[in-house]
């Protein structure tokens, strides 16, 4: 049973929806027509941040019947009373409401409102499960600005203050997580017994969403291209609103483990990747439906692994660390002292790129390119590394001595922010491409290509 549930979520596979992203397109464009103050706010967004109005859709409110026709039509399908909603890719649900209005997702309803200097009424208390203002009436369709704290719902829950005030005790515990110990194990345990309370109090959807919001924050620390858009979208008040997945890097001992503290915050198996032989690197993709995150867990894998649930069973050590474990060895778990490895964002590629080297921040070769999927990342930020893990890698046979001596006076590279661009709903990925970059990232090579006087 096993085998074939694994068989299942690893032949999993996406194809572009062109009709589907047609239709939604043109929704949203005769919404707009109808709403000078919110394709203002859409120019202001492009221009400001390079992020599309259609990827911050959170979902569509309609009240014309004819909306129905149109909708399946399109490919969605009534999924439960008055919802209909389109599996086949990344687009947002329709819900049955009394007038036309689009729900953008923001990170902070207040931040949203402030920034583009609205006086809207906000339904829901700070840190609420769900809040959300109606930002731009118009004179057609309205446009809405929705945050979500761990709630899958359209509006928001009765108020619950003993709820909220948990909620933050819970957000301060995760930004305030110790990340280093003396075993790899003490960490994991901490981690995982902080999630087990967090889950206790708020249920794993609530949770999950405060545990991300804490994950970035110490991910911002590490990448500076990261700090300078965060900076950028907040100004336009929609805060990481974009982001299509987060990425952790695992070692190969501990990978079962913090694959076991995500199902917790409930992840669920998705699919997985595999950069190839020479590479030696694999992924399982994870999603958290309630509330629609995708998560790249990364771990070195030897070809026969494929064919394995590798996210839940024993992997013995291999004679050489491939990048993840690389990594790892040099900066420790991602889930621990390392962060994540880079967190992906949905945005207009071209106009990121060209607005991120006016600021000075240089791109990678793009590691897919195709008119549904175009990734890159940005030159990643170095860290330090304690030469004493150094010098055990080298006598392990995991370094050769020039690159050794390199990673010790130099540090190696830790992190990066990802331009990716998504078209036609298209929500799988290039495994081909995967391999490619893996090489770029692994820190034995990345040298070759960036100096590290220049990318930091």
């Amino acid at each position: 049973m096993m085998a074939q549930a694994h068989m299942a979520y690893r032949d999993r596979s996406w194809t572009p929806q062109p009709d589907a992203e047609a239709a939604l397109r043109n929704w949203l464009a005769e919404g707009l027509a109808r709403n000078t103050e919110a394709a203002a706010f859409a120019g202001r967004l492009m221009e400001g941040t390079a992020i599309r109005l259609r990827d911050l859709v959170d979902h569509v409110s309609f009240a014309s019947e004819s909306r129905v026709a149109e909708l399946e039509a399109a490919g969605w399908a009534q999924a439960e009373p008055g919802v209909w909603r389109n599996g086949t890719g990344l687009f947002p649900p329709h819900v049955r409401g009394d007038s036309d209005i689009f729900w953008l997702r923001v990170e902070s309803v207040e931040q949203f409102l402030s920034a583009n200097g609205l006086s809207a009424r906000i339904e829901g208390e700070r840190l609420a499960s769900l809040r959300r203002a109606l930002a731009f009436p118009g004179q057609g369709a309205g446009v809405g600005v929705i945050e979500r704290n761990g709630s899958a719902a359209f509006r928001p829950d009765a108020d619950d203050a003993a709820e909220r005030r948990e909620a933050g005790i819970v957000l301060q515990r995760f930004r305030a997580r110790r990340r280093q110990f003396d075993t790899v194990e003490q960490g994991l345990a901490h981690t995982e017994a902080l999630v087990d309370s967090a889950v206790a109090a708020l249920g794993p959807h609530r949770a999950c969403a405060l545990w991300l919001m804490a994950e970035r924050d110490y991910w911002q620390l590490r990448c500076a291209a990261g700090r300078v858009q965060k900076a950028r979208q907040d100004a336009l008040g929609v805060g990481w609103a974009n982001i299509d997945h987060h990425t952790y890097d695992s070692s190969r001992a501990h990978y079962r483990h913090t694959i076991r503290i995500l199902e917790k915050l409930g992840y669920e198996l998705r699919e997985m990747l595999y950069a190839g032989d020479m590479a030696g690197w694999g992924s399982q993709v994870l999603e958290q439906p309630a509330i629609g995150s995708t998560i790249f867990a990364d771990v070195d894998l030897a070809p026969h692994e494929v064919d394995l649930d590798f996210a839940h069973e024993v992997l013995p050590k291999l004679e050489r660390h491939r990048r993840a474990g690389i990594l790892c060895a040099l900066h420790g778990e991602s889930i621990l002292e390392q962060g994540l490895n880079h967190v992906a964002c949905f945005y207009d590629q071209k106009t990121l790129r060209a607005q991120l080297a006016s600021l000075g921040f240089g791109t990678m070769a793009p590691f897919s390119d195709m008119p549904h999927l175009y990734q890159e990342l940005t030159h990643g930020d170095w860290a330090p590394v304690d030469p004493d893990r150094v010098d055990r890698l080298e006598a392990e046979g995991h370094l050769p001595p020039e690159e050794a001596e390199r990673i010790r006076r130099d540090g190696a590279i830790i992190t990066h922010l990802e331009n990716i661009e998504r078209n036609d709903g298209y929500k799988g990925f290039n495994k081909p491409g995967i391999d490619g970059v893996l090489r770029k990232l692994d820190p034995r090579r990345y040298a070759e290509l960036v100096d590290p006087a220049g990318a930091r």
